[in-house]
Order: C-alpha cells, then structure tokens, then sequence
C-alpha cells in the first residue's frame, strides 16, 4: 500500500562502473519524519541525495524507484520533483535582495504581486526575520543567511526536503538553535526528510531512523 506524502525508495542503488556504492535500499519515510544518512566520506551519501534531487551526475548509474505518495519521481527532472534540497552553504544569490531570494523560489501560481509580497512577509516572520526584505544578503550573520535559506527551499512548497550536511559550517553556538528550526518546520510541514551528517548530535535532533552506509 503507498503511503500518502511519504517519501519511498525502492531497491535505490548507485554504482561507479562495476562497483556498488551500497547495498540496494528500501524504505519509507514517513510525512514529518526525518531519516538520518551517516557513513565514512565516499560512500555515496551525497551522491544518493543528488539521485533523489534529480541531479545525479551521469558518472554515476543507479536502479530502483523512487516515489512521493503516488507519484513516481525516478524519471521526473529536478524541477519537476518538488525536492527541496539545502547544503553546507547558503548559496544565496549576491546580487538578490533578501526578499527577491525568497521571490525567485515561490511558484509561479502565487499571484498576483501582492500575495507573493504577503507570502515573502510571512516566510521572513517564520525566520524571525521581519523587515529584512530589502537587505542585502551580505549584511547577514551566518545564521540569518543559514534561516533565509531555509525559507527559500520552503518557499518553493517542496513536498519533501534533502539536507546535505546544512549545520556543519555552524558554529556550536548557533548550531542547536538552527536544528531546532529546521525540524521543527520538517514536522510541522510534514515534510519527509533525509538528512546527511557526520555528526551524532545531527541525528540526535532529527529524531528518526538512522542508516549508516558501509563505506567502499
């Protein structure tokens, strides 16, 4: 039976020529569940992100399906996945304002301009972030630009997130908060989540199941 906004790998494996990167994975994870990805650097934990993305470079082969709910993704292209995706750094676009940032990933069904204008407040309210619209994204702390970009991958109405080691460049001062907010969005979203990290406290704060790859 398929499970209605949970995201579903079936028999997922990734090779290099003749070699595996991992055993064939099967699991569900759940709408609002987190599943952590650990394991030794080459192990293809990224790689695996960029299969789910539809990014996967064509070095790389792989098998198996891949599945939101109902729908196929397997053969989809990236922007046809709604898989939001944030990695170890921001990525904000420079020449972009705070707001135009958070404007350049809302849905093009989300008009006229003053609702994208009302749905930009609103993201910026979530982040803590109010009137931060028209500043300049190099004006930012770290975890300011960390939150914004978070809002952005939101903004787009993903229907299930990829985390690519996103705490790690944190420093421990900032990085519980940053967790706490990132999860707490992944439940209250119910968003179905794969999260990569090195770090045992990442998949402490995610509270869900935990695969650890073998490495090579």
């Amino acid at each position: 039976m398929i499970e209605p906004d949970a995201l579903q790998l079936d028999g997922v494996g990734i090779a290099l020529g003749n070699r595996d990167l991992f055993d064939p994975i099967s699991t569900v994870v759940a709408a609002g569940q987190c599943l952590t990805l650990m394991g030794p650097s080459g192990c293809g934990k990224s790689t695996l992100l960029a299969f789910l993305s539809g990014a996967l470079d064509p070095v790389f082969t792989a098998r198996g399906r891949v599945r939101i709910g109902a729908t196929d993704l397997t053969r989809l292209p990236p922007e046809s996945r709604r898989v939001g995706i944030l990695f170890q750094d921001d990525l904000l676009f420079p020449h972009l304002s705070v707001g135009a940032n958070l404007a350049f990933a809302l849905p093009a069904s989300v008009r006229p301009a003053k609702a994208r204008r009302e749905r930009i407040a609103q993201a910026l309210a979530d982040a803590g972030l109010e009137g931060f619209a028209e500043r300049d994204p190099a004006t930012l702390s770290g975890g300011q630009r960390a939150r914004v970009a978070v809002m952005r991958a939101l903004s787009a109405e993903p229907r299930a997130l990829l985390l690519d080691e996103p705490f790690s460049k944190l420093d421990a001062a900032l990085r519980g908060d940053f967790r706490r907010f990132v999860f707490e969005h992944v439940r209250s979203r119910r968003l179905p989540t794969v999260l990569v990290t090195h770090d045992e406290a990442d998949a402490l704060a995610a509270g869900g199941p935990v695969l650890r790859l073998a490495g090579p």
